[in-house]
């Protein structure tokens, strides 16, 4: 059993994978390098994506429909931990979203993603069969509300975001009647109308001043976008070469590491160098697309679908952040920004996507 597990192992998404990750450790260095408070970043996350690659082969060896019967438990834990966050939590850069174990930090919200793809997949596949009215969708809707609520508590509206997609995307999966688009849009546009009052002023401030920037906040809401877009002029065609970027190594780009280290990695390594790196994340969906398509049951289908859309997603908001396209979020790039919860949740949702294609019966 074994051996036919390893022998329809997708070695390129796991490939693909480790390159990013191991990229991701080299552009940490780099960002935070000189930078006192921030030095032991990279041994962290070298720890992170040592685990991480366990993660993916432990992770690939249990069949995934395993997962199927632990989601309910996953989900209720995942509510306790966030619980624990809202009044526990510690808190940075304006909200809670972390636990401080006293060795690491933990983000619940990260690993709240995955647990989302495995329940809404196990929902969808087994009422696939089912007529799907508006009570099927409700159903659905509440089960992400039920993680959804407590990471809008933190607040956390980018990561609540990105739940959200998930769900439109799975029920677009599973062949969400035409007539319900319209209710979607009507609807979104009038809670984000009505919630937008209520958001916290540093969220506010960022939708504010993406529409209707104040040319004289040199130092303001604006400022590290303004620095990201000189950051990523300044790499040019093929980069200033790495550890010499000056908007990096001079420390005019903040947070470089996380939220920004697409700039930080346009900066040195130009538009050739990002455009690898983006072709190597797109590949990573493709992969996962793939397995989805050799799934032999729809519970495994959209798991890989869910992980589809939360690489692409999360992918494509990062780097519009970098690019001032879309108001700032803190979401980081997929396997590249530094983050042990993070990439924890990313090669956890790779390991399903292996164990999905090790188990596909076509040849």
């Amino acid at each position: 059993m074994q051996k036919e597990i390893w022998r329809k192992f997708d070695y390129f998404l796991f490939g693909s994978v480790v390159i990013l990750c191991v990229f991701g450790i080299v552009m940490i260095q780099s960002a935070v390098a000189g930078s006192i408070g921030l030095i032991d970043s990279v041994q962290r996350q070298i720890i992170f994506v040592a685990l991480g690659l366990a993660v993916i082969i432990i992770t690939t060896l249990i069949d995934y429909h395993y997962w199927a019967s632990l989601s309910r438990l996953m989900y209720i834990t995942t509510v306790i931990f966030l619980v624990i966050i809202f009044v526990y939590g510690t808190a940075r850069y304006g909200s809670a979203r972390w636990l401080d174990t006293g060795l690491i930090l933990i983000q619940p919200s990260e690993l709240g993603k995955i647990v989302v793809i495995l329940v809404l997949a196990d929902y969808f596949a087994e009422t696939y069969e089912e007529k799907h009215d508006i009570r099927w969708v409700f159903r659905s809707l509440l089960i992400t509300l039920g993680i959804v609520i407590w990471i809008l508590l933190q607040p956390n509206l980018s990561t609540s975001i990105v739940i959200f997609v998930i769900w439109f995307s799975l029920l677009w999966i599973c062949k969400l009647p035409l007539k319900y688009i319209g209710f979607f849009i009507l609807g979104t546009i009038f809670i984000v109308s009505i919630a937008f009052p209520f958001f916290p002023d540093y969220q506010k401030g960022r939708v504010i001043n993406f529409f209707i920037p104040d040319p004289n906040a040199r130092y303001g809401d604006t400022y590290n976008v303004d620095q990201a877009l000189i950051t990523i002029g300044s790499g040019g065609m093929i980069g200033q070469g790495y550890g010499h970027g000056s908007q990096v190594q001079l420390r005019f780009l903040k947070v470089r590491h996380t939220d920004f280290i697409f700039s930080a990695m346009a900066e040195e390594f130009g538009f050739i160098g990002t455009a690898i790196i983006i072709g190597l994340l797109v590949f990573v969906i493709i992969r996962c697309l793939r397995a989805a398509q050799l799934a032999k049951d729809m519970y495994g289908a959209l798991i890989a679908y869910g992980f589809a859309t939360l690489i692409f997603f999360q992918t494509a908001v990062n780097i519009g952040v970098n690019l001032n396209i879309i108001p700032v979020t803190g979401l980081t790039l997929p396997f590249i920004s530094y983050g042990g919860s993070s990439l924890l949740s990313l090669v956890l949702g790779i390991g399903l996507i292996e164990s999905v294609v090790s188990r596909h019966t076509s040849t």
